[in-house]
């Protein structure tokens, strides 16, 4: 809580989230026990999602619609960076890091879940710790850079761009977050990505798209699940591995950092063909997490809609299409030994 009260008190982008996360990645790194009960991040990732649906109004929701052309080409952009991220990665380390197969590397540079990608990684026999940390370095960069980026630079949308519902109803709120919860029970029987973010989200949004709101959701209920995930971030990043896999964990950092440089000018030129605004698409092809980079747009009041929309359309389509993509770009060579030479 100090490290949220120092956000809140320097006015830093997202205090909430940005705050435990920093302080409990400094505390893993440096070797504190640091621990994260899943079922607390379940439930501010179902928060979080519900309070975002609640910006898609019947109006939005067509908007959206049209712009179905902007969703496949940030789909089809994402699938190909990430590639290219990940012979990158092989191309500097296929040698001299033991265990390092290609696979590891494509699926490390792929624009998806980390709990996904490692998954999909153990199947081609990658290895899977590689996998994760790049993953769980990459959406902490990017959740820390991106929301300073944009608060430095003094960029800020417009307030009036808020949720459908403005009241809170208590009743409302248990009814909605109980569909919720029906939801997320059928997602993971059938085994879905980010069953607990999409859940709440699908149901905010259904209930806002046919113009039936039930409830607004607490400010404080907000800030706690940004904490929630943030803590659930920061104890990811173990100061073990750093050591293990120094240039791996390098590589990861500064192929991250430039990820974001070609999305904002992919972003840049997105937002000239369509008219969107340009920090909206910034964030909504930014090759981070769902919840961070939608929340980021919800605090700078920019189109929450579209960002979501954007971002969890990508997820849906990586996850289903990029095996397929790493089986047709390597179906003679899936399993490459480190010491081979690309």
């Amino acid at each position: 809580m100090l490290s949220t009260a120092f956000c809140l008190w320097v006015k830093s982008p997202l205090p909430w989230m940005l705050g435990p996360l920093m302080s409990v990645a400094l505390a893993t790194m440096f070797g504190f026990r640091t621990r994260s009960w899943r079922p607390f991040r379940n439930v501010g990732q179902l928060v979080i999602g519900g309070s975002l649906g609640l910006y898609f109004s019947p109006e939005i929701g067509q908007l959206i619609l049209s712009l179905w052309w902007v969703i496949v080409l940030s789909i089809l952009w994402a699938l190909l960076v990430g590639a290219g991220f990940g012979n990158v990665l092989y191309r500097l380390h296929g040698k001299e890091i033991p265990g390092l197969t290609r696979s590891a590397c494509f699926f490390s540079g792929a624009i998806g879940g980390a709990s996904e990608m490692t998954n999909l990684a153990e199947r081609e026999k990658g290895r899977t710790d590689l996998v994760a940390a790049a993953h769980s370095l990459r959406v902490m960069l990017i959740a820390i850079v991106i929301p300073f980026g944009l608060k430095a630079l003094g960029f800020q949308g417009n307030p009036v761009l808020g949720p459908v519902a403005k009241d809170i109803v208590p009743l409302g709120l248990a009814l909605m977050f109980g569909l919720a919860l029906i939801v997320v029970w059928v997602l993971e029987r059938w085994g879905r990505a980010n069953p607990w973010f999409l859940g709440g989200l699908g149901v905010s949004m259904a209930l806002s798209l046919s113009g039936h709101t039930l409830t607004a959701v607490p400010t404080w209920m907000i800030n706690a699940s940004q904490l929630l995930i943030g803590i659930s971030l920061g104890v990811q990043f173990s100061g073990d591995f750093i050591k293990s896999a120094p240039k791996w964990m390098l590589s990861v950092g500064i192929g991250t950092m430039s990820l974001i440089g070609v999305c904002c000018l992919f972003a840049l030129g997105i937002s000239k063909l369509s008219g969107i605004d340009t920090l909206t698409m910034v964030l909504g092809t930014a090759p981070g997490g769902i919840a961070e980079m939608a929340i980021t747009a919800k605090v700078l009041h920019l189109g929450v809609p579209l960002v979501t929309t954007l971002q969890v359309c990508r997820l849906i389509a990586v996850l289903i299409l990029v095996e397929p993509l790493y089986k047709y770009c390597y179906n003679e060579e899936p399993h490459i030994p480190s010491s081979e030479v690309l």
